[in-house]
């Protein structure tokens, strides 16, 4: 229960929907029980052979039969007074009045019903996303992106019918169901007292049958949640999969995850269809004893139920199997839908372990220097950097070199609060970035990164994401400056070219560019640039090198560097080994010394001779 009432609190404001819901309900199920109450009039009306004869009016008695009688009564006088053919017409012109008012006010009650279901699933899904977003790099880390999609996008739609589906069983199908019975009641209550005892079987049977369906469904979810990593990974990696003759491999094992989806689905689908027929075989069965035991009470009994009473009772309680057979689905809707919610609240129940302080404070323009003091950082128990020490003063172009794994990419990450260290500081302009606001160090920050990160849309929206109200002369700027204005002229569309799924219709050279646009368009007074030129070919190096270079000025520039020829010119180089600060100089000053880094300029120089 207390998913269902979490997930239930996505529905707010319940009442603007619930209530209307509730009335709306209430009046269709008046007026459809009201069809069968007039069948009894109707057919005396039909079957009798007497003369209406003049009767008194029944005094009020707040019970069934006293609204039974008083219809009686009027309907007598309307025979008396316009003949048995004019009291039909009148009351066949009630039946269909007052079988548009059900439909009617049905119509009404799902519309609103419909209404309340899209308004949970909005507002789960947006609670979803938003809180995804919200998380650390981390998390993403640990995380199949396969599953989160399919926690956002298919649980959820899994999610939407729990709570229609509860209300139906709460308030809609009971109530419709106790109205039938206060009629069938009034009818006969020896009849009824016999056909009930259908309910607690009929109930019994169908709860066995749901009871491991929430198990089911929640495993048939994850493996849906694996097949869509799987897919997500494949088409990912497709060049890749081609390249190593992997396509047979990756067929057997999406059939194997596919099956095993199948195997869970046919499991749950067998258990949600066995639901239905039984509740209307076993509604068929009584509805044969009734037949049996109505015909004793006609033909051999003392004659207290009547031939036209006995037909409107059947057809009443022929009824009663619809609301019956909705509660049986709606449970194992409810079944299904709590299993799919405890992995969505799985998303939304998830913390991000880097949150701004309650007395996090602003960050004014960067303005003096960025310290790295002491700064240890490890993923889980493996350490990356250790004791890290230097500064990044405003203006400087400051080059971090060094064999891969000694943790270069990792400080990029560190300034942006991607991560939190473990030890240390990292001081902007003199505070711990830890007291600052998230937003306002990281809308000082721009970020052009080794890949690539585009999105499917067109250029002009690639440049300007993050800025919406950037105009097409600025936008322009920034790819001139970022030497892309030229290619971008040559594609189809100009700026409103589409890219494709992450930049695929340009080269990478193009893409990197765009990147580039993107930063300088931000105009963040401090740029990470995390080898940003180390997949391209040599003639879109230097295209982006220069692009590059016109970027860095005037700014405070953090560069790793994968062809150390790159930046010979930077005011500062930081040499990491092994997440170790180990040199640290000009390019002039580090060959000197002839440690690390003048065997890294060796080694390249070597290999760019062979």
């Amino acid at each position: 229960m207390k998913t269902y009432f979490r997930l239930l609190s996505f529905a707010k404001p319940i009442g603007k929907f619930a209530i209307p819901y509730i009335f709306t309900t209430l009046l269709a199920i008046i007026f459809g029980t009201l069809n069968f109450t007039l069948l009894i009039p109707l057919l005396k009306t039909l079957f009798s052979t007497e003369a209406a004869k003049a009767v008194s009016k029944p005094d009020f008695v707040f019970s069934g039969k006293y609204f039974v009688s008083i219809f009686d009564y009027y309907f007598n006088e309307a025979i008396i007074t316009y003949g048995k053919y004019g009291a039909l017409k009148i009351v066949t012109l009630i039946i269909v009045c007052s079988a548009f008012l059900s439909n009617l006010f049905r119509y009404l009650s799902q519309r609103f019903m419909e209404e309340l279901r899209i308004h949970t699933m909005q507002n789960l899904r947006t609670t979803v996303f938003n809180n995804v977003m919200n998380m650390n790099i981390g998390f993403f880390n640990n995380e199949r992106k396969g599953d989160i999609i399919s926690k956002v996008a298919s649980d959820v739609q899994v999610v939407q019918f729990t709570v229609t589906s509860t209300l139906q069983v709460i308030f809609r199908d009971p109530l419709q169901i106790t109205a039938f019975f206060i009629v069938l009641f009034s009818i006969s209550t020896k009849l009824t007292l016999f056909s009930i005892l259908v309910v607690p079987v009929s109930g019994l049977i169908i709860s066995t049958l749901v009871k491991k369906l929430k198990k089911k469904a929640r495993s048939a979810q994850q493996s849906y949640a694996n097949m869509i990593s799987f897919l997500d990974e494949s088409l990912s990696g497709i060049k890749i999969i081609n390249a190593f003759n992997a396509i047979p491999f990756m067929k057997e094992k999406f059939r194997k995850e596919n099956a095993t989806f199948s195997k869970y689905s046919y499991s749950m689908i067998r258990r949600q269809q066995l639901a239905s027929p039984i509740s209307e075989f076993l509604g068929i069965a009584t509805v044969g004893g009734i037949l049996l035991y109505g015909g004793h009470m006609i033909f051999l009994g003392e004659g207290t139920l009547t031939p036209e009473a006995f037909i409107t009772y059947l057809a009443i309680f022929s009824q009663v199997t619809r609301p019956a057979k909705s509660i049986s689905e709606a449970f194992t809707n409810i079944n299904q839908g709590l299993a799919a919610g405890e992995r969505v609240l799985e998303l939304v129940d998830a913390k991000p372990q880097i949150v701004d302080k309650p007395t996090a404070t602003t960050a004014n323009l960067f303005n003096n220097k960025i310290e790295l003091k002491n700064v240890e950082f490890a993923y889980s128990e493996k350490l990356i950097l250790n004791n890290v020490s230097f500064e990044i003063n405003k203006g400087e172009t400051v080059a971090l070199v060094g064999p891969s794994g000694s943790g270069k990419t990792t400080i990029c990450d560190l300034l942006p609060r991607f991560y939190d260290i473990k030890g240390g500081n990292i001081l902007f302009d003199g505070t711990d970035i830890r007291d600052l606001k998230l937003d306002s160090i990281r809308g000082q920050i721009g970020l052009v990164p080794q890949e690539s990160i585009l999105f499917n849309d067109s250029i002009f929206n690639n440049i300007a994401f993050g800025i919406p109200d950037a105009t097409m002369e600025e936008v322009i700027e920034a790819a001139k400056i970022a030497n892309a204005h030229n290619f971008i002229m040559e594609t189809e569309n100009g700026y409103e070219t589409n890219i494709g799924d992450r930049g695929a219709k340009l080269s990478g050279g193009q893409r990197q560019r765009l990147c580039i646009a993107r930063a300088v368009l931000g105009n963040p007074p401090i740029m990470l640039l995390d080898e940003a030129t180390s997949a391209l070919d040599t003639e879109s190096e230097k295209l982006v090198q220069d692009a590059l270079n016109r970027l860095m000025q005037n700014r405070t520039s953090l560069v790793i560097a994968h062809r150390l020829s790159t930046i010979q010119n930077a005011d500062k180089i930081i040499v990491l080994e092994k997440g170790k600060v180990i040199e640290q100089g000009s390019h002039q000053e580090l060959l000197l010394k002839e440690g690390l880094y003048h065997k890294l300029i060796n080694m390249q120089s070597f290999g760019a001779e062979a």
